[in-house]
């Protein structure tokens, strides 16, 4: 059994920072690649970044280069996502998930297969 739980969500001002974390507890051996997702309210949840526990390669977007950085800490298995540069369409709820499927090259265009509960971030004035 594999189980995550995120935080650090808060309030923020824009262009203010966050520090989002994932635990990851369980037979985490089984785990090939963590990645953040956001939902936004009334929007579809996208993808944020990803990582692999293999060798820490990373998938990212373009929207969010130069302003948020996927990291992960093997030792304590902990995912984290720094988010600088916080504007009010980066407020939603943010989740972290496992893939369990073991993949050639990172990427979050599959389906995660373990999800935690989400923590909200909300970016406004």
């Amino acid at each position: 059994q594999v189980q995550l739980v995120e935080s650090g969500g808060g309030l923020v001002r824009p262009g203010g920072s966050l520090r989002l974390s994932c635990t990851v507890s369980g037979s985490t051996q089984d785990i090939s690649a963590i990645g953040w997702f956001r939902q936004a309210p009334g929007k579809e949840r996208e993808a944020v970044a990803c990582i692999s526990t293999d060798d820490d390669s990373i998938d990212e977007y373009d929207y969010m280069k130069g302003r948020f950085t996927i990291s992960r800490d093997g030792a304590k298995n902990t995912v984290h996502l720094q988010m600088t540069g916080l504007a009010p369409q980066d407020t939603g709820a943010y989740y972290c998930a496992a893939l369990l499927l073991p993949i050639a090259t990172i990427t979050c265009d599959v389906e995660y297969d373990i999800w935690g509960q989400g923590t909200q971030v909300t970016v406004s004035s």
